[in-house]
């Protein structure tokens, strides 16, 4: 049933907002986050009756999954390291887990672009996996990923940058209008929430903690029968099936993400030149 259109912009600034007190609430109290998130996974004997798919089921597992053990424990455990028992929450491993989760993301959607035909999209996302930046490159002393390393949160901090950010968005806007049909309207809602977050804190290096709780809170929500809200309040039927505009989204996507990969491989090799010429100063120096 189609809704009204006030009622739907309505609709979704609520839910932007709320989806914004959450990941400040998440971010700002990592114990209550764990808890919540370790208690969300004993809703999974509703999940068979509202995920449907491969594509649902992957998504659904490999997000509120990480979310719960990897990001809750990971900061809990950096948070309190007097818990000796938490210990291997703190190793590297984790850390590169999550940059792996974050990739299978991104290819989990590629993959079913490539699959419906949205192939300038899905290029696209082929891209964002070339150019997210990795935990930590060979020559630049700079980590990019880390957990509680600033701040007294035991935050999750991943050095994108605004650019690689709003590529993201809209590249997982023209996924969406092409794959989620009913759902497009609240799914514009958790991409818009993460990237208003980090702005309004002025911290882009926020944006996948940012991402992380929307996305968890959006599946949840979905995965739980509580979805049947978008359906009811943003039912989104009347704004999506228009294969011109979905061709041309991809289309103007792909021609954003093609110099973007240009300059990620330029700004590479333009630091690992600086890295090099500071070690070759520091070595003449000593």
């Amino acid at each position: 049933m189609e809704t009204n259109f006030g009622i739907q912009i309505l609709s979704m600034v609520l839910y932007i907002a709320i989806l914004l007190v959450v990941v400040d609430v998440m971010r700002k109290n990592p114990r209550f986050a764990l808890v919540f998130w370790l208690l969300a996974l004993l809703t999974f004997p509703l999940w068979g009756n509202y995920v449907d798919g491969w594509f649902r089921w992957v998504k659904t597992l490999s997000v509120l999954l990480p979310t719960a053990f990897l990001v809750g424990f990971g900061r809990y455990a950096e948070l309190y390291k007097k818990e000796n028992f938490l210990k291997i929450f703190r190793g590297e491993w984790l850390i590169w887990t999550l940059y792996g989760v974050l990739f299978l993301n991104i290819a989990e959607a590629t993959l079913k672009d490539f699959q419906t035909g949205n192939i300038f999209n899905a290029v696209s996302g082929v891209i964002l996996c070339i150019t997210q930046p990795l935990v930590k490159y060979r020559y630049i002393k700079k980590r990019f990923w880390s957990i509680g390393k600033e701040g007294s949160n035991g935050d999750l901090i991943a050095y994108t940058n605004g650019a690689w950010n709003f590529l993201y968005t809209t590249w997982n806007l023209a996924f969406v209008y092409g794959e989620a049909g009913p759902f497009f309207a609240s799914s514009c809602c958790i991409l818009l929430a993460a990237e208003l977050y980090p702005i309004l804190l002025k911290r882009p290096e926020l944006y996948i903690t940012a991402r992380v709780y929307t996305l968890a809170t959006h599946i949840l929500l979905r995965a739980t029968g509580a979805g049947v809200l978008f359906e009811k309040f943003m039912n989104a039927s009347s704004w999506v099936g228009n294969a011109q505009l979905l061709y041309y989204w991809g289309l103007g996507n792909m021609v954003l993400h093609i110099p973007y990969l240009f300059y990620y491989f330029w700004k590479l090799r333009k630091t690992r030149n600086l890295e090099a010429a500071r070690t070759d100063t520091l070595s003449v120096t000593s």
